[in-house]
């Protein structure tokens, strides 16, 4: 239902749009001519004016209206930022304000029998009705204001809106000006008929003044009790909120901790954001909470569990972002008991921000974790030329990354003449140990075929050492907003790259933890364990020393 609502405003708001942005251009040709106008206006009445326009942009314009009702029902707190208040209220206080001019031109056309063309329409505004003139000028700028702030926060998201901003922007002030503009010059041209011809008035009403009374003043009546509908389904509104609010708060509270020890409740059925912004605490929200921008994701750690799925409309934004499970839409979750948030994206993230991770969204996760480094890769620059060394570098890295890939791991960051790779983001631990020592059995086949491969370009075979190592880290995206990874840190990465150094000091190809060979079911009782120390703890770490990684699978096996 939320996605087919969210659908619905959207399709409907744009039928509007496309009925306005023509109509009120048009205006704009009356600093042409009147006849430049109405020629404008008749084509543009092939589409609305009949039946089937004029009942799907009635009915669009309904379903607009009513949901923008239906929104502010909804919102659980009507505090929020002033371009949302500006959004929804002037949507709701175009209804009553427009009832005058549908009721005078399209009402009045089909029940009289007469086309209300611009002759009709300026004179009744500019010289009959000066009120009425006035009255429909605000309507105009409130009309368009609304679609314009709309179309701007649906847009705002995408990057070839931003790129081209200032074109669109300037035709978001420039039309309505113009607009005013060629019915100001119509009016007066007009008024000047109307003061040098005493029939003018009577000719220009004439469908009018024939007409029966009792129909007219139906017509005329037509925008009062749209005022008295107005006002009881507003009145309707508000009285909702206030018996859903007596209801919640009899059905329980739940309380939400920050991560700077702020505390907040809110009735259960109240969304995050919502409850935040009720408590005055400023939280991003692009979209206006409607889940289709991210920014007001937070990170809820363990209360994912007794937190509902998150809807379509939620989980689509999520995958979006590559956001993890722990991560939730303020806007969208609406929790049952106490939680604690931690908000991903500062409040005043901008559009910009929509589709980045910003910051470090992780888990902690057991993994296995490896360092690779090529040996002598300072002597290969000395020997060769930089493009050289270049194409050299790129077939060692993409021999790497296929072992990777054929052994289930992940490729985390480059290092310059090594690399960093996981294993264990899907699966067990010890399916990453064991998936770990495949790979660096597969890495050490492929850089023997890549040496043969060189033979003639360099003087002596490539090299290189790893180090693995399993435990908990802190694995998810990382790093600044414009050069997004997908890494881990923590104690036992710090270690893996201790181990991968270690190589150097026992002159060996591979330095593998005694953890990571027990979390994957390895032994090698033969083989003499070494206890090693590392930069920054006080213990040692039990390790292997291994020349041909090939040993642990033949010593495993038997």
């Amino acid at each position: 239902m939320q996605k087919w609502e969210r659908r619905l405003r959207l399709w409907s708001g744009l039928v509007v749009a496309l009925f306005v942005i023509p109509h009120i251009t048009n205006h704009a040709l009356g600093l042409v001519s009147m006849e430049a106008m109405e020629a404008t206006r008749k084509v543009l009445a092939v589409i609305w004016a009949g039946p089937p326009g004029g009942l799907f942009l009635l009915l669009a314009f309904l379903t607009h209206f009513l949901l923008s009702l239906l929104a502010l029902f909804k919102r659980s707190t009507i505090r929020m930022p002033s371009w949302e208040a500006l959004q929804i209220g002037l949507g709701i206080a175009i209804f009553p304000m427009i009832l005058a001019h549908i009721a005078g031109t399209a009402v009045a056309g089909q029940m009289l029998g007469f086309d209300p063309n611009y002759e009709y329409v300026i004179t009744a505004l500019w010289v009959a009705a000066p009120g009425k003139g006035i009255q429909q000028t605000i309507v105009l700028v409130v009309v368009w204001a609304h679609m314009c702030v709309g179309l701007h926060f649906w847009l705002r998201i995408y990057d070839w809106y931003r790129k081209y901003s200032l074109y669109f922007y300037t035709a978001a002030v420039l039309i309505p000006v113009l607009s005013l503009l060629g019915f100001a010059r119509i009016g007066r041209e007009l008024a000047e008929k109307a003061a040098n011809d005493p029939g003018f008035l009577g000719r220009v009403f004439e469908p009018i003044t024939k007409s029966d009374p009792d129909m007219v003043s139906g017509i005329l009546s037509i925008e009062f009790n749209g005022w008295i509908v107005f006002a009881v389904l507003v009145g309707i509104v508000f009285l909702g909120r206030i018996g859903r609010r007596i209801y919640r708060n009899r059905h329980g509270i739940y309380r939400i901790e920050l991560e700077d020890g702020r505390h907040v409740s809110a009735p259960v059925g109240t969304t995050i954001l919502d409850a935040l912004r009720d408590s005055g605490i400023d939280h991003a929200a692009v979209c206006g909470g409607r889940g289709r921008c991210t920014t007001c994701r937070c990170h809820v750690g363990t209360a994912t569990e007794h937190l509902h799925m998150p809807g379509e409309v939620e989980q689509k934004a999520l995958n979006r972002v590559g956001a993890d499970p722990e991560v939730r839409l303020a806007c969208q979750t609406r929790p049952r008991r106490d939680l604690s948030i931690r908000p991903l994206l500062p409040p005043n993230a901008t559009a910009r921000d929509a589709g980045r991770p910003g910051g470090i969204q992780g888990r902690e996760q057991e993994v296995a974790c490896m360092f690779i480094d090529l040996r002598g890769s300072t002597k290969l620059g000395e020997e060769k030329l930089p493009y050289d060394v270049l194409f050299i570098l790129n077939q060692f890295f993409a021999e790497m990354a296929a072992a990777l890939s054929e052994t289930e791991g992940h490729y985390s960051q480059f290092t310059g003449d090594g690399l960093m790779a996981l294993y264990g983001l899907k699966g067990t631990v010890g399916e990453a140990c064991r998936n770990a020592v495949e790979g660096a059995i597969a890495m050490f086949d492929k850089l023997d075929t890549l040496n043969e491969r060189l033979v003639g370009e360099v003087k002596e075979p490539l090299k290189m050492g790893i180090g693995i190592h399993a435990g908990e880290a802190i694995v998810g995206t990382m790093g600044p907003p414009t050069a997004q990874t997908f890494s881990a840190i923590g104690d036992n990465i710090n270690i893996a790259a201790r181990l991968e150094s270690l190589t150097k000091e026992y002159g060996v190809r591979l330095v593998i933890s005694h953890a990571a060979l027990s979390k994957g079911g390895l032994a090698l009782p033969d083989h003499p364990q070494r206890q090693a120390e590392v930069r920054g703890r006080d213990e040692t770490i039990a390790i292997y020393a291994i020349d041909d990684p090939r040993d642990i699978k033949r010593l495993a096996d038997a």
